[in-house]
């Protein structure tokens, strides 16, 4: 069968560790390709993870023929252009999350991926993190019941700026950037959600972004939720709960803290580490996928309902914008 070969477009921080060696060590995938706009840069990526080829220029390494699918690792403000254009070329993308600026670009990508009959892959991992499987799993064994509620609080301390909180780059602050990953987790675990309200605002004034977030949300399924983000605040935390008519699982999105079963009978934990490239797993499914051998659950037609809440719950803070 076919092995997969892919092109980086944007091979900074993140397709270090995280995602990079994840298309070299995958089965039936390779890594044959990666771009930066600084040609020194991406040259040293290449040697130093021992890829064949290297671009300064994102249409080159589109055009190129030895490359069979693209993985998008830019900032946000870039994604709908670059994965267009791969698309338009007949390449499979596989873009980083949040899939894009806002819902309309987000649109815009599916109706590429429609019209060029390529798929579009998008890289909320934790849909594939064994830790996150054993949660689906204890949800489907009905330890705890009937689902009623979950409520997420994320705390953060204030951290110098960056471009994640440079709307014009990212499409807004840091809750873009992390609750991103919590509102798809859960929309993995308890379905899609059907209706959202929400309030942001910036208490600290260290940027222009929002700094504090607060959802409240109903899933397809009944579910009622609430969610409260602030990163101006005097600890890093991050809990979810996910409440029940027997009992509750508490777990965290982001933090290494294990799985916590609650019920009348008593508690129970399971402490499942994450691998080492944490975005292998659902690297693999998408090899998988792409060779007809299996699927992969985080498309871009799951990726844009999480787009769609934080839209929804931002919208009144970026009224120009959204």
């Amino acid at each position: 069968m076919q092995t997969i070969r892919w092109g980086i477009i944007g091979c900074g921080d993140v397709t270090e560790v995280k995602s990079g060696p994840g298309f070299q060590k995958a089965e039936h995938s390779e890594l044959v390709a990666v771009m930066r706009r600084d040609a020194a840069l991406a040259e040293d990526y290449a040697r130093r993870h021992n890829v064949p080829k290297w671009y300064s220029d994102a249409e080159l390494l589109i055009e190129d023929p030895q490359v069979d699918a693209v993985y998008i690792a830019t900032p946000p403000a870039f994604h709908k252009e670059y994965a267009i254009k791969a698309m338009k070329a007949g390449k499979p993308v596989y873009v980083e999350k949040p899939m894009a600026m806002n819902v309309a670009e987000c649109e815009e990508m599916l109706e590429a991926s429609r019209q060029a009959d390529v798929p579009l892959f998008v890289a909320y991992y934790r849909r594939q993190l064994p830790r996150f499987l054993k949660v689906k799993e204890l949800l489907e064994s009905g330890i705890i019941g009937e689902v009623r509620l979950v409520t997420t609080i994320h705390l953060g301390q204030f951290k110098k700026s960056s471009w994640r909180v440079q709307p014009e780059i990212s499409g807004g602050g840091l809750f873009v950037d992390v609750a991103s990953h919590t509102l798809d987790l859960l929309d993995y675990l308890l379905g899609p959600i059907a209706s959202i309200q929400g309030f942001a605002g910036n208490q600290g004034h260290h940027y222009e972004a929002e700094d504090i977030v607060t959802g409240t949300y109903q899933f397809e399924s009944g579910v009622f939720g609430t969610g409260n983000w602030c990163f101006t605040s005097y600890e890093d935390m991050d809990k979810n709960e996910i409440v029940g008519t027997k009992g509750k699982i508490t777990f965290s999105t982001f933090q290494n803290n294990p799985i916590v079963v609650s019920t009348l009978e008593g508690e129970e934990q399971y402490m499942i580490e994450h691998p080492h490239h944490i975005q292998q797993p659902l690297i693999q499914t998408v090899v998988d996928a792409l060779r007809g051998q299996g699927i992969c659950s985080s498309t871009g037609s799951s990726a844009i309902r999480t787009s769609k809440v934080m839209d929804d719950i931002l919208k009144a803070y970026y009224l120009k914008d959204r």
